[in-house]
């Protein structure tokens, strides 16, 4: 084999094992994207189990005059939350049953459909963005009814992220009527534009070599 045949031979398998190296980092990078997706989901789970286990376990430990308060004003206020954002035909309900000394909390979405009512738990009704409603109705019914009443602003990362386009503009009126009805000061993160638009004042943070830039922008 001449040289030049030899030379040929090894930028051909040069190449292939280019190309071969090139689908493999590409399959690994998509790989590594569905771990961090993973992982960012776990996180929203466990925080979203974590706020039913709060108010179940407010719920429970309570006396039986000051549960029974709690949970009418946790339905209350998801009920509203839920309506205000999907309409009347849903409400949120919360069964307390006594097992000897103890009370079990189980929490429901119930749904109107042409006259028979559907109860579901939250994570199983109409997709996830029930779940976010619930899930953020649950945890400022928490802290307004948590004794003492914990103080200071309502901070919410990307809130209703699951929720359709076409239920949002309803969800940022909601987080408006929060703010009011409680008296609170709302920041949250989000990348949706409508939720940008509906707020007093809007930065974007971007990054410029390696550091954080924060720039003002004007709402409509």
């Amino acid at each position: 084999m001449t040289s030049e045949a030899q030379i040929a031979e090894l930028e051909g398998a040069l190449s292939q094992a280019k190309e071969q190296w090139t689908r493999l980092d590409a399959k690994k990078q998509l790989l590594v994207e569905r771990l961090q997706q993973a992982e960012r989901d776990l996180t929203e789970f466990q925080e979203t189990v974590d706020t039913y286990e709060k108010a179940r376990i407010l719920l429970q430990q309570s006396a039986e005059y000051a549960r029974k308060q709690a949970k009418q004003q946790m339905e209350t206020l998801v009920t509203n939350a839920l309506q205000y954002v999907f309409g009347p035909l849903i409400s949120f309900e919360i069964e307390l049953e006594e097992h000897g000394s103890r009370a079990v909390a189980e929490m429901f979405v119930v749904s109107d459909f042409e006259g028979m009512k559907v109860k579901t738990k939250p994570q199983d009704a109409r997709g996830g963005g029930v779940v976010d409603i619930v899930t953020l109705a649950l945890r400022v019914a928490l802290m307004e009814t948590t004794q003492p009443r914990q103080a200071g602003p309502l901070l919410l990362d990307e809130p209703g992220k699951h929720v359709s386009g076409e239920y949002t503009h309803y969800l940022y009126e909601f987080l408006k009527s929060l703010a009011t009805m409680f008296g609170r000061q709302i920041i949250m993160i989000t990348h949706n534009q409508h939720l940008t638009e509906s707020g007093d004042k809007a930065f974007v943070v971007s990054i410029r070599d390696g550091i954080s830039d924060l720039e003002e922008i004007a709402n409509p």
